[in-house]
C-alpha cells in the first residue's frame, strides 16, 4: 500500500518538517560525494550496537563521537529509494503532527522518536556490527503521533492489484494499524535486520511516537511558537477539495461544504472540487467571488439527483471559512 495523500489539511506552512526534508535530502548529497569510501563514513556516522557493546570495537571512538551517532544515524540513507519513501511518509504525515504540536516541540518530538527507535534496535541487537540508518525510525514515530491525533482522517492509498492500480481511503487508524502490524511480524519473525531494513527500529520509533505524543503535548507552548504561528499561517485553503455531497431522498438537490481561507473569502479564489460520483470521481472548478461571506452558498447547476421526470437538481456548496489561529499566550 502506497499513501498518495491524507484529506486532513494543516492550517499552518511545516517550516520544520520541510527543514527535515531538507537536512535529509543535504546528507544524503554529502553522503554520494565519498564514493568508495561511503561504507566507513557510513560506518563512522550510523549507528552500530557493536561499539558500544564491544570493548575492543569501542576503544577505536572516542565519546563525543559515540554520543553525536544517535543523532547522525537518523539523517543518513542507503540509496535514493530509501531516502524517497521515507521522505514521503515524512511529507505526508509531518505537516499535521507539526500542526498539532507547533515547530519546536514538533522538532522535538521527531528527534526523540528518532532516539527511541535507535535505543529500541540497540537493545535488541547488542551485539550487531551492522550500521542503521535512516530517518525510519523517527517517521515511524510521528506515524504513531497521527493516528493518536487523527484517527479517523482518510488516507488516499494506491493498491496495486495484479498491476491494476486501485484508489482507496482507508481511515488512518487501519492504515497505520496495518503498517505497524506488518513491522513487528517482520520483526518478531526473525528478520531484525535482513535485508538491510531495522525493523524493531520501526516498532520502537512508533510505540514512542505514541507514548512521547501526550507529553508533548502537556509541555508548555514556548514564545516562539507564540510569534511564529501568524507567520506560518497558511493564507490559503487546499485548492483541490473532496466533497461528498448529502441531501434527502426526496430532493433532487445535494448540499456540501467548501472551506476557504477568511483571505480567499475576501479577494475571491478558484477551487477544484473532487466530487465522488458512483465509481468515479469527477473534478469541478468553482469561482469564490470576491466578499463571499460565511454561510453563502455556491450553485453547481445540475449537478444534483436525477428526478424521474428527467429534471437534474443543482449541487449547492455552502462557505465555510477557516477561522485564523489563536493567539497562544506566552507561558
Amino acid at each position: 500500500m502506497i499513501p498518495i495523500r491524507d484529506i486532513t489539511p494543516s492550517k499552518n506552512v511545516p517550516v520544520v518538517n520541510y527543514t527535515l526534508i531538507g537536512i535529509n535530502v543535504f546528507c544524503f548529497l554529502i553522503q554520494m560525494a565519498y564514493g568508495d569510501n561511503l561504507p566507513r563514513f557510513v560506518y563512522f556516522y550510523g549507528l552500530v550496537p557493536a561499539r558500544y557493546t564491544v570493548p575492543d570495537i569501542a576503544d577505536y571512538f572516542g565519546l563525543g563521537h559515540q554520543v553525536f551517532s544517535f543523532l547522525s544515524f537518523m539523517f543518513l540513507h542507503g540509496g535514493f529509494l530509501h531516502l524517497l519513501g521515507n521522505m514521503w511518509f515524512l511529507f505526508i504525515f509531518g505537516d499535521n503532527v507539526e500542526d498539532d504540536l507547533g515547530p519546536i516541540r514538533y522538532l522535538g518530538f521527531y528527534l526523540l522518536c528518532g532516539l527511541a527507535s535507535g535505543l529500541f534496535h540497540m537493545l535488541l541487537n547488542l551485539h550487531s556490527n551492522m550500521p542503521v540508518i535512516g530517518a525510519s525510525g523517527a517517521i515511524a514515530g510521528i506515524m504513531g503521533g497521527y493516528m493518536i491525533l487523527y484517527p479517523g482522517s482518510k488516507i488516499l492509498t494506491l493498491v496495486p492489484i495484479f498491476f491494476l492500480p486501485i484508489f482507496l481511503e482507508i481511515p488512518a487508524f487501519f492504515f497505520l494499524g496495518f503498517w505497524f502490524l506488518f513491522q513487528f511480524l517482520n520483526a518478531a519473525a526473525g528478520y531484525g535486520g535482513a535485508g538491510g531494513i531495522a525493523w524493531w527500529a520501526h516498532v520502537g520509533g512508533f510505540i514512542a511516537g505514541i507514548l512521547l505524543l501526550r507529553f508533548f503535548r502537556q509541555v508548555p507552548v514556548t514564545g516562539m511558537t507564540q510569534r511564529a504561528r501568524p507567520l506560518t499561517e497558511k493564507k490559503s485553503s487546499d485548492r483541490l477539495q473532496v466533497i461528498r455531497p448529502t441531501g434527502p431522498e426526496n430532493d433532487t438537490d445535494l448540499y456540501g461544504t467548501l472551506l476557504v481561507s477568511p483571505r480567499e473569502a475576501e479577494a475571491g479564489t478558484r477551487k477544484v472540487v473532487n466530487i465522488p460520483w458512483g465509481y468515479y470521481k469527477r473534478l469541478f472548478q468553482v469561482r469564490v467571488p470576491p466578499g463571499t461571506r460565511e454561510g453563502d452558498v455556491l450553485h453547481l447547476a445540475g449537478l444534483g439527483r436525477l428526478a424521474a421526470d428527467g429534471h437534474r437538481g443543482d449541487l449547492l456548496l455552502r462557505v465555510q471559512i477557516r477561522p485564523q489561529s489563536p493567539v497562544i499566550p506566552e507561558q
